[in-house]
């Protein structure tokens, strides 16, 4: 049974930092592409930042480039996402996603649709 759990989240002031972590088992995930998506109160989940199956490729979405990085550690089949710079709108519920498709590949789906795999997710809280 795939399943992807993520940790790391909780309340933070402003300009803080956090580094979210994201374990997948039940399958090997080192050739797929993974994201975090978010979600805000009362919003639609949205794509925050993604990294190709081939690990060459990494994406974000405007509001967080320059403060967010996404990585993985492969032999863990972890992902991690890296914030800095934290701001009251980075709050929301942060989710990891693995997608089956463009294994080894360069392309980093941002849609949800594109994703096979979800955690459960995680609560960040930024205060100002």
């Amino acid at each position: 049974q795939v399943q992807l759990v993520e940790s790391g989240g909780g309340l933070v002031q402003a300009g803080d930092s956090l580094r979210l972590s994201c374990v997948a088992s039940g399958r090997p995930f080192s050739r797929s592409p993974m994201a975090w998506f978010r979600q805000a109160p009362g919003k639609e989940r949205e794509f925050a930042a993604g990294i190709s199956g081939s690990d060459t490729n990494t994406w974000y979405t405007d509001s967080v480039k320059g403060r967010f990085t996404i990585s993985r550690d492969n032999a863990e089949n972890t992902v991690f996402l890296q914030m800095t710079t934290l701001k009251p709108e980075d709050t929301a519920v942060y989710y990891c996603a693995a997608a089956v498709t463009w294994e080894s590949g360069t392309y980093v789906p941002t849609a949800r649709y594109e994703y096979d795999y979800w955690g459960q997710g995680t609560q960040v809280t930024v205060s100002s």
